[in-house]
C-alpha cells in the first residue's frame, strides 16, 4: 500500500505545468482530459479532489483554477490541418512550412507499445475474385509493381496490413453481403512500433524528464490525436491518391526513425490494425475461406443523429 503523500513528488512535477487562473478549471479537470489520471469510471471529481489533496497535502489547490502553460502553436491540430491541405493541394515535397520533424520524432519516442500488448496472430484478408482461393503466397504484401496507394504506403512501396482478428481484417477490405474472403493468418517477431490509437491514454506524464519535458509532450498530444485519425478514418476510392498523402507522410516519418511499423485503430471494427513496413517480417500460416454473412453500416444525418442498419 503507497500513501497518497508518497506520490507527491511526481504530481508536483506535472503540475508544473499549469499556472493558476481564475479563467481556468480545476487541476483534477485538466488531469483528466490530458493524461487520463483519474479516469475510472468510479472516480468522480469530488473523490478525485480528495485524493490529490491528500497527495499535494493541500487542500486549497484543488479548489484554485488552473491553465495550460503557453505553448508553441506549431504543435496545434490547427497546424496539421494547414500541412494537411498543403500536402494534398498546393505542395507535396517542398513545404513552405514543414512540420518540426525533431519535436515529433521526440513525442513518438512516447508510444512505443510494448511487444507484449500485441496480438501473437494477425491476419489478413482479401475478397475472392472468382470461386478459386487464394494460395498463402498470395496472401501476402503485393508485388511492388502492383502495391497501389493505402493509408501508409504511396503506390509501389509494400507495406502489409494485417488485422487483429480475423473479422477486423474482412471489415478492413470493405466487403458485400454474400461474398467470400480469404483470411491468411501470420505471426510477426518483437517489432519496434508506435501505437497512434489513444496517446493520452498510452503516455504517462510520470515517465518524462522534467515539467519542461511534460510540458511540451502535453501540448503535442492533440497533435497525435489527429495523426492516428488520419490512419483510422475512411476514405473514399475515388480521392485515395491525394486523401491518403498525409497519413503516407506520417507512416513514412515514423519508418525513418526506426519503426518496423505502426498499430492505428479500425473505422470499421472493434480490433486494431497494424501497417508492417517490412512484409518480409511475417510468417505465414494457416489460410482460410469464409463467407461475409452480414455488413452493418451507420450513417449520420446533418443534425447529427445516428443510425445503423444490416445488409
Amino acid at each position: 500500500m503507497v500513501a497518497p503523500s508518497e506520490l507527491s513528488q511526481w504530481f508536483e512535477m506535472v503540475i508544473d505545468c499549469y499556472v493558476e487562473d481564475d479563467s481556468g478549471k480545476p487541476l483534477v479537470n485538466w488531469l483528466k482530459q490530458d493524461w487520463r489520471i483519474f479516469g475510472h469510471a468510479k472516480m468522480d471529481d469530488a473523490h478525485a479532489k480528495e485524493l490529490l489533496a491528500d497527495v499535494l497535502d493541500d487542500g486549497e489547490i484543488v479548489r484554485r483554477k488552473f491553465l495550460p502553460r503557453e505553448q508553441s502553436s506549431s504543435e496545434s491540430p490547427q497546424r496539421w490541418d494547414d500541412l494537411r491541405d498543403e500536402m494534398m493541394h498546393r505542395n507535396r515535397w517542398f513545404l513552405d512550412d514543414p512540420i518540426d520533424l525533431d519535436r515529433l520524432g521526440e513525442l513518438l519516442d512516447q508510444l512505443i507499445v510494448p511487444t507484449d500488448e500485441l496480438p501473437a496472430i494477425w491476419f489478413r484478408a482479401r475478397l475472392l475474385s472468382d470461386d478459386v482461393a487464394y494460395s498463402l503466397d498470395a496472401m501476402g504484401a503485393p508485388p511492388a509493381h502492383l502495391a497501389g496507394h493505402g493509408r501508409a504506403n504511396p503506390a509501389g512501396i509494400r507495406y502489409l496490413y494485417l488485422g487483429s482478428e480475423p473479422d477486423t481484417a474482412v471489415a478492413e477490405v470493405r466487403p458485400h453481403t454474400g461474398e467470400m474472403a480469404c483470411i491468411a493468418r501470420f505471426v510477426i517477431p518483437d517489432i519496434r512500433a508506435v501505437d497512434l490509437r489513444d496517446p493520452r491514454g498510452r503516455v504517462s506524464p510520470f515517465i518524462l524528464e522534467g515539467a519542461e519535458q511534460i510540458s511540451r509532450v502535453r501540448g503535442g498530444l492533440p497533435l497525435l490525436e489527429r495523426l492516428g485519425e488520419e490512419l483510422t478514418k475512411p476514405v473514399q476510392p475515388r480521392s485515395a491518391a491525394f486523401e491518403y498523402i498525409p497519413s503516407q507522410y506520417l507512416s513514412e516519418f515514423i519508418k525513418k526513425r526506426g519503426f518496423q511499423g505502426v498499430v492505428y485503430s479500425s473505422s470499421v471494427s472493434n480490433g486494431i490494425n497494424l501497417a508492417l513496413f517490412e512484409p518480409e517480417l511475417a510468417v505465414g500460416g494457416e489460410v482460410t475461406l469464409s463467407h461475409v454473412d452480414r455488413v452493418s453500416v451507420a450513417i449520420s444525418d446533418c443534425n447529427g443523429a445516428n443510425a445503423s442498419a444490416g445488409t
